[in-house]
């Protein structure tokens, strides 16, 4: 069995350590596994990268974006391998593994911008012959830890905007799907980007505690569920590190009366099924306003999700692909055991889906569920699988009221032909990111990604103008030049321009 190692220095190296094993999803085997770092591991790649940070510090940002825009290019001309690797090990279809990272290429598009985005301010004669002007500076050593749903968008989430910004990058991937992190990081250094200005480190909770204790890293940004989140917050935070911990998610979308329905029901099969559902913006509550627009959605929903394609991931044409792992299938199984067990009406089936000729793999298929009330599990938590909740109310203030109370707020959205609904839906609803007839509002990589409420623990989002602000630190210099043999008294009043 193949082991797969670390990317450090640029170079692959092991420790001889613990592994785990990396599955098909569709198969249900494992041909491969992954070593899973010592704290000696870690810190060789912490070593490394403070090492390389003085000199990349100081390289031009138009020299880094040089190395981002050949970078651009090696993604697009390995698109179909890197999408290729994330399906033989997450499960996703290829066509949404390409989606996946056509969305992080947009990324390191907005890192190609770097001598614009790290340009400061300059204020000429704000005092006499004094000037003023803010620099933006790297951080020094920043990691990032990363879910395996999005192997290869979300940490082109981070790391190409924190290496363009000057700073020196470790990141830990999941274990459970880590091929095509490592392949991109690979794909980086072929770019020309100088040994140790990122390493790629496998690893479990030993590794990310690493990462957390080092003095040496100055700054952890975080995506998956909401308890690790608050944990890498709290502990890194009180290190006196920057962190940006984006958690969990339980998003809505609000169907009014008057909503195209037909338009609707196709953007609620994607949100809700692509992907298995495992995506922090899938939508797995619909709130439809009235029990006509609900007995409508049931009836056209229905058939298309009895017709969804399934089946191994790495085959085209497909809808749905597998859970990630059986631990995720069975999980997904058991919620829907509870949504029965605590009288929600199930209008879909999926626990007993078969895909032929691959009778091992970790399948649910497409599931809905009508009736749901708040109190119920498959409404209060983050299912993570293909699973749909109707819950019927009497109005737009209750559908809204109801999305507000909900622990998270990560993203949620409304269909709607009626432009004042819409209004006072956004301005109102208490979630960080809003859609108008738009299922999965997942900014683009000029804007930044981000929850409100137990979604993001943190004051920064993730990429766009945001993660400018979170990879560097402000610096404000204010300067003078007095001129040749002048010579001022000492002022002991606070200085101003009054």
């Amino acid at each position: 069995m193949s082991t797969i190692g670390h990317l450090i220095n640029g170079e692959h190296v092991t420790c001889g350590g613990r592994t785990a094993p990396v599955y098909n999803p569709s198969t249900g085997e494992s041909n491969l596994q992954v070593e899973l770092a010592d704290r000696a591991t870690m810190q060789k790649a912490i070593d490394v990268a403070k090492a390389a940070f003085p000199a990349w510090r100081n390289t031009p940002p138009a020299k880094r974006a040089q190395i981002m825009f050949r970078f651009k290019q090696l993604l697009e001309q390995n698109e179909q391998k890197i999408a290729e690797l994330i399906s033989a090990e997450h499960g996703k279809t290829i066509e949404d593994a390409v989606g996946e990272l056509k969305r992080g290429i947009e990324n390191v598009e907005f890192a190609c911008a770097a001598p614009e985005i790290l340009k400061g301010e300059y204020s000429r004669n704000v005092g006499p012959n004094i000037d003023a002007w803010t620099d933006l500076q790297p951080i020094g050593v920043v990691a990032g830890i990363t879910p395996f749903n999005f192997p290869a968008m979300v940490p082109l989430w981070m790391y190409p905007l924190a290496i363009v910004c000057g700073n020196c990058f470790i990141l830990k991937p999941s274990e459970r799907d880590p091929s095509s992190t490592l392949f991109i990081a690979e794909l980086l250094l072929e770019a020309g980007l100088p040994k140790g200005v990122i390493s790629v480190v496998n690893g479990d909770k030993d590794a990310v505690d690493a990462l957390i204790e080092a003095p040496e890293v100055k700054a952890l940004s975080f995506v998956g569920s909401t308890p690790i989140a608050e944990y890498i917050y709290s502990e890194g935070t009180k290190r006196g590190k920057r962190v940006q911990a984006l958690g969990g998610a339980k998003n809505h979308a609000v169907l009014m009366p008057d909503a195209d329905l037909d338009n609707a029901v196709s953007a609620l099969m994607g949100a809700a099924y692509g992907s298995c559902g495992e995506r922090c913006m899938a939508i797995s509550v619909a709130v439809c306003v009235g029990d006509q627009i609900a007995d409508a959605l049931v009836e056209k929903i229905v058939p298309q999700i009895q017709a969804l394609k399934i089946g191994a991931g790495t085959s085209c044409g497909l809808d749905m692909g597998p859970l990630v792992t059986a631990q995720a299938r069975d999980k997904v199984k058991g919620y829907i055991d509870a949504g029965v067990e605590q009288g929600a009406k199930l209008v879909v089936d999926g626990r007993g889906l078969v895909v032929p000729g691959n009778e091992n793999g970790f399948f649910v298929g497409g599931t809905l569920f009508d009736n749901v009330t708040p109190e119920m599990t498959i409404y209060t938590d983050e299912i993570f699988g293909p699973v749909l909740c109707i819950v019927r109310v009497g109005s737009l203030e209750e559908a809204m009221q109801l999305i507000n109370d909900h622990e998270y707020g990560n993203g949620t959205c409304i269909f709607t032909r009626d432009g004042e609904a819409a209004r006072l839906f956004c301005d109102q609803i208490e979630v960080g990111m809003v859609g108008v007839n738009v299922p999965l509002p997942v900014p683009v990589s000029y804007h930044s990604f981000g929850g409100w409420k137990r979604s993001l623990f943190g004051d920064l989002h993730a990429y766009g103008p945001d993660g400018v602000r979170f990879y560097t630190r402000k610096k404000a210099i204010t300067q003078r030049w007095p001129a040749r043999k002048s010579h001022e008294a000492a002022q002991f009043a606070f200085p101003s321009n009054g």
